[in-house]
């Protein structure tokens, strides 16, 4: 099947880009090491030594909200946070992207009478991992609930569940926690297995938790509990990292 991009979704933090993004890329690599020897049949043999990846995206150019490009990316540059891309859209289930980056490099400015641009680069600081939304944005959240199964797979042995979870508005007092629960089937949630916590905030921004192979699985779902009178914007990503 081939994808056009349309509607691709990127978030930072929390900021949400894709409003004011054209183009973004994400890339992963690993080292050639050589490890040839006489024994290697007169074939050059290589194998895997540290990976790395980048992130680089770029857009319209706007300023004066601490959600716009501009406002966020300064208040950024030079520091880490978890970035989400996803390819087609963010709704419940949707093909996601994850990875926590070094904010590198920022450019804006062009020639007179064009749009004015920007474009950014991070370098990431721990693994790029793949996964699916296990909270979409756009539905804001106050009080206490559970979201949406979804079936993320069972988390091998040594590996790990990573989640990133991005606050994108905050409005009214109170504090947001946020928790991920897992559970072997789609509708055993009579007792789950607490699996991730992030630390509760009542402000915009980003974490990445990554935690060891919980014994529950191959399902899991957001909890959120709201305390007082504050109402939230946020996006959740999943992903197992084996």
């Amino acid at each position: 099947m081939k994808l056009i991009l349309t509607d691709c979704r990127i978030f930072t933090s929390g900021v949400d880009l894709s409003g004011a993004s054209n183009k973004v890329e994400l890339s992963a690599e690993a080292e050639e090491r050589d490890a040839t020897n006489f024994r290697s049949g007169g074939w050059k043999e290589v194998v895997a030594g540290l990976t790395s990846g980048t992130v680089s995206a770029e857009g319209h150019w706007s300023a004066g909200d601490p959600a716009a490009v501009d406002d966020a990316t300064w208040a950024q540059l030079g520091g880490r946070g978890p970035w989400t891309v996803c390819p087609e859209e963010a709704t419940v289930g949707a093909l996601a992207y994850t990875t926590v980056a070094l904010r590198t490099s920022y450019k804006l400015g062009a020639q007179v009478g064009e749009i004015a641009p920007w474009s950014a680069e991070a370098a990431t600081s721990g693994p790029v991992v793949r996964g699916a939304i296990a909270h979409p944005p756009g539905i804001a959240r106050s009080g206490s609930g559970a979201g949406e199964p979804i079936e993320i797979g069972t988390v091998p042995t040594g590996g790990r569940l990573v989640a990133a979870l991005h606050i994108l508005s905050a409005s009214g007092t109170g504090t947001l926690a946020v928790t991920v629960e897992t559970a072997p089937a789609e509708d055993a949630w009579t007792e789950p297995e607490t699996s991730v916590f992030f630390d509760p905030t009542g402000q915009p921004g980003g974490q990445m938790v990554s935690v060891v192979a919980p014994t529950a699985g191959p399902w899991a779902r957001p909890t959120w509990t709201v305390d007082g009178t504050a109402s939230f914007l946020l996006v959740l990503a999943l992903s197992v990292q084996p």
